[in-house]
């Protein structure tokens, strides 16, 4: 986290109010399905639909790609705001699937905080460390929940163990779990010392829990079999004595991660999250940028583009850019600077997200997260300001992993695939290089499910067929380096040579010894992996 001195002046209450975060897993954890319960706490929507049910129950909220409706998997981060008690959520689901791990990294500099959700049964996984790695980087405050306990899971305190191991943080438990599986019965709560008792009666009502006080309440014996009982005790006692108690500043600094039990399918332990969230979650934070950080308490109104989607009504080519709101009291119709372009912008109908509803928004805060339909003027990585220069820093561009030729199914429709192309470049779901030498398109991405869904958005989106074939390049590496260095290098090797959809130069890889000769035999070019995103 930047700098917000422990002894700052308190944020006002509209933005002390806010609580930004992401959901962050190995895929299938049940993400979006905790997603969903959350926007039905939140009052959001009357009947959850978790991605593995049957017919109309199935449209989950926050999926709204046919791809996603179809196979059950999120592809894509989607943005939703909603209340809960006298706090402003705005939550980020963002894919699990590891193939979309750019979309998800972009994501986390737009939040303040992370929900870690892993499987009782299947612990750590390596999506999760991958993803826990980012959050590392940026020292983003993480609350972990452990999903599933009504299947067979594995035992707590080797469960606890596991994260503290492998992901070096501490761990503190937030709620004890009484049995597992089909003798699941529900947790303990140890911030406040009660007893949550599972319904499983409707999985999609908010359940209602039965409260008794402390361990030793002599009721706890009419909800409770004494075997389980008798476990419960010594186990709460063990905790106690054995994992850190919670301290919140160790949690925003990023080093402890209070964890909670639950089902987020039967809408188990949800509550109790949300609360964990309000209570301990931290206030949106000051953004990195240059020539100086952003505080959210500064009356001038910043924000950052992390994220822009296409089409996301197909009735409609729109293009919306997800914007963080970084400092300021944002009121519709103002008057923004497009720093990149030096060009004021009014924004007349911003939008705030419940997934791919949305409703117009008349105000904004520092640390929601609100849409701007747009032409194509906004692009990743864009800082809008009330006039200052103001760049907000830190938002990364991969080199992809997996590179593949691009040619339209009708070669009269090439026009066509260009601006496909170029749109979902801008996205961010693709990078797209077009060679110095040869014609046609080069497009690279992290993961290969990556070019199913483009394929698939390109013909449900621009009615054109495409297809990929192998190209002979297999990475590719952005150039920089003194002028006269560079076009030296450029000549000698036109046909590696490549510009991406910034128009900035690429290098086309096929074998690692490519990258080493470039070292070798031009000292003074440099080629790098990633991308500051900052324009």
């Amino acid at each position: 986290m930047l700098d917000r001195s422990h002894n700052a002046a308190p944020l006002p209450p509209e933005i002390a109010r806010r609580r930004t975060f992401a959901i962050i897993s190995h895929p299938d954890a049940g993400k979006t399905t905790l997603t969903e319960k959350f926007l039905l706490y939140g009052g959001a929507i009357q009947m959850a639909g978790q991605v593995r049910a049957k017919g109309e129950a199935r449209r989950t909220r926050s999926d709204f790609m046919q791809m996603e409706k179809d196979r059950g998997i999120s592809v894509s981060a989607s943005a939703m705001s909603f209340d809960f008690d006298k706090y402003r959520f705005n939550l980020v689901d963002t894919p699990g699937h590891s193939d979309f791990s750019e979309d998800t990294y972009r994501t986390l500099t737009a939040v303040d905080a992370a929900i870690m959700v892993i499987d009782g049964a299947k612990g750590v996984e390596s999506q999760t460390q991958k993803l826990f790695e980012v959050c590392r980087l940026r020292d983003l405050p993480i609350l972990t929940f452990c999903n599933k306990m009504d299947r067979e899971a594995r035992d707590t305190f080797e469960i606890v163990d596991e994260i503290q191991e492998n992901l070096a943080i501490d761990v503190t438990p937030a709620s004890w779990p009484i049995g597992q599986g089909r003798d699941f019965l529900g947790c303990y709560d140890m911030l406040n010392d009660r007893l949550e008792l599972m319904d499983r009666a409707d999985r999609n009502k908010v359940a209602e829990t039965i409260r008794l006080d402390g361990l030793d309440d002599p009721k706890m014996a009419d909800h409770v079999p004494a075997h389980l009982l008798a476990t419960l005790r010594e186990e709460v006692e063990m905790a106690r004595e054995l994992l850190p108690a919670l301290d919140r500043q160790a949690l925003l600094d990023g080093t402890m991660t209070p964890i909670w039990f639950g089902s987020a399918i039967n809408s188990f332990g949800v509550r109790e999250l949300m609360d964990g969230i309000a209570r301990f979650g931290p206030e949106p934070q000051p953004s990195a940028a240059t020539p100086r950080q952003i505080a959210p308490d500064e009356e001038k109104v910043t924000g950052f583009v992390f994220k822009v989607q296409a089409n996301m009504d197909p009735k409609h080519r729109d293009r919306v850019a997800f914007v963080r709101l970084s400092s300021g009291h944002f009121r519709r119709g103002m008057k923004l600077t497009h720093v990149r372009t030096k060009k004021p912008m009014a924004v007349s109908n911003p939008v705030l997200f419940l997934a791919s509803d949305r409703e117009l928004a008349e105000e904004a805060w520092a640390g929601d997260i609100m849409g701007i339909p747009n032409h194509g003027q906004l692009r990743i990585g864009d800082t809008l300001t009330e006039g200052e220069v103001l760049r907000v820093t830190g938002i990364p561009s991969f080199a992809p992993e997996l590179l593949q030729n691009c040619r339209a199914g009708d070669p009269m429709k090439a026009k066509h695939l260009d601006k496909a192309l170029s749109q979902f470049a801008e996205e961010g779901a693709a990078k797209v290089f077009k060679p110095m030498m040869g014609a046609g398109f080069i497009v690279g991405v992290v993961g290969a499910l990556q070019f199913e869904v483009l394929a698939s958005r390109i013909e449900l989106e621009y009615g054109l067929p495409v297809r990929f074939e192998g190209s002979q390049f297999t990475s590719a590496r952005w150039v920089s380096g003194p002028d006269a260095a560079v076009d030296k290098f450029v000549q000698a090797n036109k046909q590696h040579i490549a510009h991406d959809n910034d128009g900035d130069l690429v290098y086309l890889t096929r074998l690692q010894w490519d990258i080493d000769r470039v070292a070798r035999d031009y000292p003074d070019v440099a080629l790098t992996a990633t991308k500051e995103m900052m324009v």
